[in-house]
């Protein structure tokens, strides 16, 4: 590769590595042809950025990002793909449910929310991560069942003093 088209690579990634806050490195050298061109199908169906690219070339993209991703060094060997997707998880569903076989997908490591994770063992960890929307969502609804609880606590003394105060006028 020339010298210039590195450089453009480089410059290319890096602002993609800026713009998702997760992003997974995957081993794609068992992939053959046709099942590489099923991984990027499926990529584009479950709006996931797939790019393979160079390790070094990743290196050096990584390095200009303010996240110190030193520990990913280790991983970045054979060949390396990366894959973005605004929903977190949709990346791990989808390595997991790849085919198995001769063509499997193995993770080499995610970087997710500012952790690191590490080997196909977090698959099923990295599945059940909910979105920072989910969370909200979680929170929202665990903060309006009380205030739904005393408004119902009200609302049913308010029958019973409008029952009681009803036997009394009747009995005057």
């Amino acid at each position: 590769m020339i010298k210039k088209n590195k450089i453009d690579t480089v410059k290319q990634i890096v602002p993609v590595i800026k713009k998702y806050t997760n992003f997974y490195l995957i081993d794609i050298s068992s992939l053959n042809a046709p099942a590489t061109n099923d991984l990027r199908m499926e990529c584009y169906k479950q709006k996931i950025e797939l790019v393979v690219i160079k390790n070094t070339l990743l290196k050096k993209a990584l390095e200009q990002v303010d996240v110190n991703f030193s520990v990913l060094d280790t991983v970045l060997k054979g060949n390396t793909a990366l894959m973005f997707s605004d929903r977190v998880t949709n990346p791990a569903i989808l390595i997991k449910k790849f085919p198995n076989g001769d063509n499997v997908l193995k993770l080499k490591a995610a970087y997710i929310y500012e952790s690191f994770y590490f080997g196909n063992e977090n698959l099923d960890l990295l599945v059940s991560i909910k979105s920072k929307n989910e969370l909200i969502f979680d929170i929202i609804f665990l903060l309006k069942y009380p205030f739904k609880k005393v408004v119902s606590s009200i609302t049913f003394s308010k029958h019973i003093i409008h029952s009681i105060l009803m036997v009394i006028s009747q009995e005057k």
